[in-house]
């Protein structure tokens, strides 16, 4: 739990404020803009070195657990992955562990989100049959020219 003070508490008593940080994160409110979070930098090193050995025993457990016990696992935390068919299923999992290690590595834990992000799209697509038989179905005819791309 952070410690919540204003921006212009930090301005006002920066000392103060880095004695709070000393005891534990403290997140600075400000009205113009998102909260920033302090954190001593010693403690965000323990805890992304935390984070990669969360992914690395996350991997190793994977490997050793049957595709469909890893799948009903995931089905807990992610039941929209039971409208994917089976051999996604077991893709999704491959991803999603692939994903959380990546991102405790980078310490950037966008690449898990966007891979959530992009299989939970696909569960919504195979959740609409006419949807996931038009998109997966073969493509007949010719869509005409492919326009140049657009300069940016």
């Amino acid at each position: 739990m952070a410690t919540e003070v204003q921006w212009s508490e930090l301005q006002r008593d920066p000392r103060g404020v880095a004695a709070l940080a000393d005891k534990g994160d403290v997140r600075v409110r400000r009205r113009d803009g998102a909260s920033l979070l302090l954190i001593r930098e010693d403690r965000a090193q323990t805890q992304s070195e935390g984070s990669i050995i969360a992914a690395r025993a996350l991997r190793n457990i994977a490997v050793h657990l049957s595709p469909e016990v890893a799948v009903g696992g995931v089905l807990d935390e992610f039941p929209w992955v039971e409208c994917l068919p089976k051999s996604e299923q077991r893709q999704f999992v491959v991803d999603f562990v692939r994903a959380f290690q990546a991102s405790a590595e980078l310490g950037q834990w966008d690449v898990l989100a966007q891979t959530i992000t992009e299989w939970r799209s696909t569960a919504a697509i195979y959740a609409d049959p006419a949807l996931a038989k038009m998109l997966t179905g073969p493509i007949d005819g010719d869509f005409g020219p492919v326009p140049a791309p657009m300069e940016s």
